[in-house]
């Protein structure tokens, strides 16, 4: 192997060639290799998306990213501190919000605040204060003294959501935070996690399997499968990498136009819903041409849309 480049302060994490391999069963020995050779960078300050299938590796990569997983080979640094060496210190500094989160049934939304305070640190009047913000910013009044198993799925993110704020973490991961949410829960809750990073300087990694949300909220997205990363970058960027094109959607008179499908930057059409839908190269380019081959063609072009291609396209392209 060549010489071990040095690790940049500008990053949050720094993870370089992670391995990771789960063994299971006695008589017959089974191995899955959970993560094979990943690297990522997060800059401070980032919110950055880790999207892929079931089984792909995401939450192996945040729990050895939050020390709770210790991984076989490569070397990963978060805040500039090494996960394996220096776990204990960089507990302090990062938190971790599950979209299943799981508190003691019994105990109340402040108790449970106030339980995760003290684990780090916090008493007294210092302690009763931070509920007191976390309660107040996560809008869970209304239900403070509701016990947890009380609480609509909705009030339960929330509440995961505060506590992973409760020692004001400079890194926060979040694990699918909008799962299972109804649609204006989820739109608040993108809002808040938007404001930590625009109002707090909050570096934010999150899961998701919504390609919305990582649209709206990621400065940058990197694609997990079978524990590796195949892509990695903004939303446009990933879409140029696999070449989806845009979309010119046409309805035209008469409506099947069979030699488009030759026409230069034409990847593909299809029918749908009345519409003919192209997929192009370069629709600002395309576009022009399109309408006047058509006009030539004697071809009458009642409404015409263009549309950018969006991530979950980029997913599904991924994924197979």
């Amino acid at each position: 192997m060549g010489r071990m480049l040095p690790f940049s302060p500008v990053l949050a994490i720094d993870a370089r060639d992670v391995l990771k391999t789960f063994r299971s069963g006695i008589v017959r020995r089974r191995t899955i290799a959970a993560l094979r050779g990943v690297s990522l960078t997060v800059p401070r300050g980032a919110i950055v998306g880790v999207l892929g299938p079931n089984g792909a590796g995401k939450t192996t990569l945040l729990s050895i990213l939050t020390t709770l997983l210790t991984p076989d080979a490569g070397r990963v640094t978060v805040l500039g501190l090494d996960v394996v060496r220096d776990a204990a210190r960089l507990r302090r500094r990062l938190n971790l919000a599950s979209g299943r989160p799981s508190f003691l049934w019994s105990l109340r939304v402040d108790e449970i605040l106030a339980f995760y305070g003290r684990l780090y640190g916090l008493w007294g009047a210092a302690l009763r204060r931070r509920v007191e913000e976390l309660i107040e910013a996560c809008e869970l009044d209304p239900h403070r003294r509701a016990q947890y198993n009380e609480l609509s799925t909705g009030f339960k993110q929330r509440l995961a959501l505060a506590k992973a704020l409760v020692n004001d973490p400079e890194l926060l991961f979040l694990d699918e935070p909008t799962l299972g949410l109804d649609p204006d829960f989820a739109v608040r809750m993108r809002a808040h996690i938007a404001a930590l990073r625009r109002e707090r300087g909050k570096t934010i990694v999150l899961t998701t399997h919504y390609m919305r949300e990582a649209e709206a909220l990621c400065d940058e997205v990197a694609f997990i499968k079978g524990g590796l990363i195949l892509a990695r970058g903004t939303a446009d960027d990933l879409k140029r990498q696999i070449r989806i094109g845009d979309v010119i959607a046409l309805r035209l008179e008469p409506p099947r136009v069979p030699w488009l499908i030759g026409a230069p930057g034409i990847l593909r059409c299809a029918e749908s819903d009345g519409w003919l839908e192209c997929t192009v190269d370069d629709a600002e380019k395309r576009l022009p041409e399109l309408l006047q081959a058509l006009q030539a063609g004697g071809v009458f072009v009642r409404n015409v849309q263009v549309r950018e291609p969006e991530l979950e396209e980029v997913f599904v392209e991924l994924a197979r």
